[in-house]
């Protein structure tokens, strides 16, 4: 594309759902004039071929990606207490901590 086609024209993501209760999911990219000429486009593309519950346009533009900082941010946290897992031997330290109580004389309530 020539430098000047490029600059008339912007790129766009379409996202859709086919039900009101599935998530949003990206089905491709077009490049258009404008908003509104990028929606017109999408509609034809999607409604001729099948039932569409919602429809995003969203210039590429003001899409914000993640840096690798940010990435790594959101790594694994060790969160044993947010897992049923954690609490599977409660029975056996509650026992081991009234035991151990037992023996210093410290029985709480």
């Amino acid at each position: 594309m020539t430098d000047s086609v490029h600059r008339f024209y912007e790129e766009y993501e379409v996202f859709s759902r086919k039900k009101g209760d599935l998530p949003l999911e990206h089905r491709f990219s077009l490049l258009a004039p404008n908003m509104e000429m990028a929606m017109i486009l999408a509609k034809e593309n999607f409604f001729r071929r099948e039932p569409v519950a919602d429809l995003w346009i969203v210039k590429r533009s003001d899409i914000r990606k993640m840096t690798q900082s940010e990435r790594e941010a959101f790594g694994r946290l060790e969160k044993p207490y947010r897992e049923t897992r954690g609490y599977g031997d409660l029975n056996e330290r509650w026992r081991a901590f009234k035991a151990r109580a037992g023996e210093s004389g410290d029985a709480g309530p």
